[in-house]
């Protein structure tokens, strides 16, 4: 058996503690029918909408679709959008801890798709929601508590930040005594992966090195020379790079590089939340017992897959598994 196959026997008994900001991404569909005389922009007719769990709930609900024992932690309003994704944690099977503060919406982001009578519908325009700044002082130390009970429970921590204010600094000390304590920590931020040092895995893309490194990243020879210094500067075990229709490369202190092509033919679909699914398959392979090299060929192929899915997507054993046996 493929010994890629044979890992995923072993999720099911992976306990995964997700740590970030959950993203309510809300869809409206709809159908342009003509130009506005009120403005020269597409008149769309509303035919359709619909929230996804997104951001750290995407990685959280791409983690239980790999068959993984998933508990999520971060901040939710007491809104609509909010009152949904509760619904899909609970029908998801997700264990929810999502902390509420007066004054503080669910981040949302709004993406309109439509298009005409015989046209697919593509992306016009997307609004984001959510609040701006800081948390509130008490909401940072609830998560700060939440997570040091939760975590120490967990075979596996996926920190998922996207820069609305969950991993503030109570929580990123929490995760620093956590991983001191061994258990693996894996980090993917949108905006500030400089803060997770000692972590033991992160998983930065393209640009996200470049703005870490001050390098370029144009060539391979470029990826691992700015990979280099990032090794230095993040001191973790592994690091992760993803790199689009070039795939991803893995980096570790005192270890050849594995430069790792792109998982089949087809072009991508869509890459909204990918980076999610690359993160949730790498770290439940972690979980499970997987090496670094093992754990990225798995997420490569899982990320693979989801972007041939329209929307924000996950990827089950299933899936990996038909594409494992025609490979």
């Amino acid at each position: 058996m493929n010994p890629l196959a044979s890992l995923l026997t072993a999720f099911p008994r992976v306990k995964a503690l997700v740590v970030g900001d959950l993203v309510a991404d809300h869809y409206i569909y709809g159908q342009t029918e003509r130009v506005s005389r009120e403005a020269p922009v597409l008149i769309v007719r509303h035919q359709a909408d619909e929230v996804k769990l997104g951001g750290a709930a995407n990685a959280a609900a791409n983690a239980r679709a790999l068959g993984a024992q998933v508990t999520t932690l971060g901040v939710l309003g007491n809104d609509p959008a909010g009152t949904s994704m509760k619904a899909q944690f609970k029908k998801a099977g997700i264990a929810l801890y999502a902390v509420s503060h007066k004054g503080v919406p669910t981040e949302t982001k709004t993406r309109v798709l439509a298009g005409g009578h015989n046209t697919s519908r593509q992306q016009m325009l997307r609004i984001d929601r959510g609040h701006v700044g800081p948390l509130p002082h008490e909401t940072q130390k609830q998560l700060a508590q939440l997570l040091k009970t939760l975590g120490a429970d967990a075979d596996v921590i996926i920190v998922s930040d996207y820069g609305a204010g969950v991993l503030c600094d109570p929580v990123r000390a929490q995760l620093h005594v956590l991983a001191d304590k061994g258990i693996p920590v894996c980090v993917d931020s949108r905006f500030g992966l400089s803060h997770f040092r000692r972590m033991q895995v992160c998983k930065p893309n393209e640009p996200e090195l470049a703005a870490l490194t001050g390098l370029p990243v144009a060539t391979d020879t470029q990826v691992k020379a700015a990979a280099a210094k990032a090794l230095r500067l993040l001191k973790c075990n592994a690091l992760l790079v993803t790199r689009g229709k070039n795939g991803m490369a893995l980096f570790q202190p005192k270890v050849h590089p594995k430069f790792i092509p792109v998982w089949g033919l087809q072009e991508a679909v869509d890459v909204t939340g990918a980076g999610d699914t690359v993160s949730a398959a790498f770290a439940i392979s972690v979980g499970a017992g997987a090496s670094f090299v093992d754990a990225a060929l798995l997420a490569n192929v899982a990320g693979a897959l989801v972007v041939q899915k329209q929307g924000t997507a996950t990827v089950g054993p299933t899936d990996i598994l038909e594409a494992l046996t025609h490979a």
